[in-house]
């Protein structure tokens, strides 16, 4: 009998490499996705010779869009039912993400400022409010429906690995092959096909091999149609919710300032130093191999906010290093490693929530879930690109370091250093509000329970 609960519970926690690897596919290509999107801003002002302001002014009228389509992505997921499942069908956006990524990148230079403007607003938008909303929508309802709870928390710790190995590869060599082939309009669109084609082939992997197996959700909400009021009912009684998408937001409006290539450009004064930065955060990897133990012992979110007081810490090295790689490598590692909880473990969370939906007798709404929690996510990298370019422009920032005035200098050392710094502090003050973690074994028991019973009746 002891084996044979042994034997079970291998069995439930169980995943394998090629598993592991196949269920990240998507996660590795929209990663990249989010990075590449990071020099969006730069094209535009370098390449495409648009003033900066009005690059961010795309990108806040985007989001616009974005918050109109967030809220119905993830409300359209909850409602589907097919015989591929819930979520799983929505995979086939990444094709579309990867297509309207080429196309921003591809903008012909001979066009009037109007007209690219419209394109690249175009463009955005359909990569963002669409693809990669709907690709937000349907994560946590997929993967509850893939992988058992240990599982979960296996595929999410270990899957981290491979997600951040990704973006540290990336990072390493986009800088040197922008340098070499990023010259020019056309090499921009050219680099970016490079990499569009293979990560839409790997972002579809798990929609080809994962199914839906399991149902959730059988709770007192359980049967009933959901409605659009639903939405409200999940805002007005969640609040946890809320502090996990301030979270996002900080942290994405920090990481998508794309404020580093800059630093490099004219603080720095090589570029190319970036991949040796990146380089240097591998040194992190190996952390995540710790996290199923950590979680076990100190829950998701007290590592977030251990990782964020961490991160503080790196950028408070950055706001001193100036020139510096050896204090920059320092810093670089620090704020790496602190924010791969936040970046790594958030569907954890956002899985608490939905617990929490259903212990209080409301719909789950994962699929909403996921979706405030991406509305948060693309309106911080929107809003922190667009601070990038107006805060630039106020400065007096040319884009030709002969003329560069050293009030945009000193702009772009506050914005790699004691900016985020400070935002990071407050986050993990925030963060302290967020209670699930307490209450969670009790939560998962009961609704164990109540699924247990409904199954029975049915």
């Amino acid at each position: 009998m002891e084996e044979a609960k042994k034997t079970k519970k291998n069995r439930d926690d169980k995943v394998g490499f090629g598993g592991l690897m196949i269920w990240n596919s998507r996660a590795i290509s929209t990663a990249i996705f989010v990075l590449v999107s990071s020099f969006l801003m730069i094209y535009c002002t370098d390449t495409l010779k648009i003033p900066a302001a009005m690059v961010s002014m795309i990108l806040v009228a985007s989001k616009v869009l974005d918050g109109i389509t967030d809220m119905f992505a993830g409300f359209i997921v909850d409602r589907t039912e097919t015989r591929w499942g819930k979520a799983r069908p929505y995979e086939i956006f990444i094709v579309g993400l990867w297509l309207c990524t080429w196309l921003m990148f591809s903008c012909p230079t001979g066009w009037s400022t109007t007209v690219k403007c419209v394109w690249i607003f175009i463009m955005y938008a359909l990569a963002n409010s669409i693809c990669m909303t709907f690709l937000t929508a349907n994560g946590t309802p997929y993967t509850i429906r893939a992988y058992k709870d240990k599982q979960i928390v296996k595929l999410t710790s270990y899957g981290s690995i491979i997600t951040m190995l990704a973006a540290v590869i990336f990072n390493i060599i986009f800088p040197t092959l922008m340098a070499q082939i990023a010259t020019s309009a056309s090499g921009w669109s050219k680099l970016i096909l490079m990499l569009a084609v293979p990560l839409t082939a790997i972002g579809l992997l798990r929609m080809i091999f994962v199914k839906e197996k399991y149902t959730v959700d059988a709770g007192k909400a359980d049967g009933e149609k959901l409605k659009v009021k639903d939405i409200g009912v999940v805002l007005k009684t969640n609040k946890y919710i809320l502090i996990i998408a301030l979270m996002t937001f900080v942290f994405n409006f920090v990481c998508n300032m794309g404020v580093s290539v800059y630093y490099f450009t004219y603080v720095v004064g090589n570029v190319g130093l970036m991949g040796v930065l990146a380089a240097a955060q591998v040194i992190s990897l190996p952390l995540a191999l710790a996290f199923p133990k950590l979680i076990a012992k100190f829950s998701t979110i007290n590592l977030m906010i251990a990782g964020f007081l961490i991160s503080a810490a790196g950028y408070l090295l950055n706001a001193i290093a100036g020139a510096n790689m050896a204090l920059l490598t320092v810093g670089g590692i620090l704020t790496g490693a602190g924010t791969v909880p936040a970046s790594m473990l958030v569907g954890l969370v956002l899985i608490e929530c939905g617990d929490y939906n259903e212990w209080k007798g409301i719909h789950r709404m994962d699929g909403t879930m996921g979706s405030i929690n991406g509305l948060a996510s693309k309106v911080g990298a929107a809003i922190g690109t667009g601070a990038l370019g107006i805060l630039l422009s106020a400065v007096g920032y040319s884009g030709d370091a002969a003329n560069m005035p050293g009030a945009a200098i000193t702009m772009i050392r506050l914005l790699y250093g004691i900016v985020p710094m400070i935002l990071y502090l407050l986050t993990a003050l925030t963060l302290k509000g967020y209670k699930l973690n307490k209450m969670m074994p009790q939560i998962k028991a009961d609704n164990e329970a109540r699924r247990a019973e409904a199954a029975k009746n049915k």
